[in-house]
């Protein structure tokens, strides 16, 4: 068994057994939870051969930050739950790595102590109904030196989940969550289910930052992220934990990165990617980078820091290994007449 497959059952037996719901379960039934991976394992390649693939090189840049390779880690919440440094922990795994972070803006670790590992991170953000708040995190996370704000888009209400017995709310000690505000109550964190996208133009005036759109699923929301002034789009399902049914994220890719095409808008994706193969078919499709959640804080259960480092480094050396079989030993050598679309 590959390292990463035996991460989950690895995981399980660490975390409580609501946590773990937590961390795995998607939205009502859990359809597109349950099929993300096997939409990427359904691509089928189409490789060249002949060619000199003795080096392979997998460095880029997103939003100009230079990353060894195209794997970063999404934002995910309760991640002391994980590992009692949490956020802290995982930034020192994707430091080693180096790569990006994202970081929730449900995080149970401040933004001074994330921003003082010294990785380069992104703010998920989502924009509440009282705009003091949301305005509060983001001066927060400029001060600590978030290098990006990802705006989520998918979530004017948060998708319903089906569990039975107690849920993680129950069991999650305080201080674990919105670490990064002093002041709120319940009422002040309800998602603002008004936004457009000029939401996108006042997230950068006010940060100085880029602004990543994150839950994007169709061509024609991605060229108004675009027009609107996205420097960045994330083909996103929320993880299956939004609408149940919606398209899983490899589907949704090929449409997105179409309506991109020729813009200077960079396109990355999440959902259910799990090896270097499936990597290779998203960058093939035109993404610059992906991004692994799950897998994340599994690895970060199990193995703590050195584990994410793990986890990133076994997903480069599975992708540098299927771009040799590819026939294809640079990045920008990827295109989707690679791909049988």
């Amino acid at each position: 068994m590959r390292w990463i497959d035996s991460l989950e059952a690895a995981a399980a037996e660490k975390l409580p057994e609501p946590v773990h719901r937590y961390f795995r379960q998607g939205s009502a039934a859990g359809v597109s939870a349950a099929e993300a991976t096997a939409a990427w394992a359904a691509y089928r390649f189409r490789p060249h051969v002949l060619t000199d693939v003795s080096t392979v090189e997998l460095r880029t840049t997103v939003l100009g930050t230079p990353i060894d390779v195209p794997v970063m880690v999404a934002p995910t919440t309760l991640q002391r739950q994980a590992d009692p440094d949490g956020e802290a922990a995982m930034a020192a795994g994707v430091a080693a790595a180096n790569s990006v972070l994202g970081i929730s803006s449900n995080a149970g670790t401040t933004f001074a102590d994330i921003g003082a590992v010294g990785a380069p991170w992104w703010l998920q953000i989502y924009v509440v109904k009282n705009r003091d708040v949301t305005l509060r995190m983001l001066d927060k996370a400029v001060a600590a030196g978030a290098r990006a704000v990802v705006l989520t888009a998918d979530t004017p209400v948060v998708g319903r989940k089906e569990d039975e017995g107690p849920t993680v709310w129950d069991v999650i000690p305080e201080g674990h969550l919105l670490a990064n505000l002093d002041e709120y109550s319940d009422e002040d964190l309800g998602k603002a289910d008004d936004l457009t996208p000029d939401v996108i133009g006042w997230l950068a005036e006010r940060t100085g930052l880029p602004v990543v759109v994150k839950g994007v699923l169709r061509g024609d929301d991605a060229k108004r992220c675009a027009d609107a002034g996205a420097a960045g789009v994330i083909v996103s399902n929320h993880g299956g934990r939004q609408l149940d049914g919606s398209i899983s994220t490899a589907r949704a890719l090929p449409e997105v990165a179409e309506a991109l095409s020729g813009s200077s808008t960079e396109l990355y994706v999440d959902g259910g990617i799990r090896r270097g193969e499936h990597v290779l078919a998203a960058l093939s499709v035109g993404a610059r980078a992906v991004f692994v959640g799950r897998p994340a804080l599994w690895a970060l259960t199990v193995g703590g820091s050195a584990g994410v480092t793990r986890l990133l480094g076994d997903l480069a050396d599975e992708l540098d290994h299927a771009m040799r079989l590819i026939g294809v030993p640079t990045l920008a050598g990827l295109s989707p007449d690679l791909l049988d679309l």
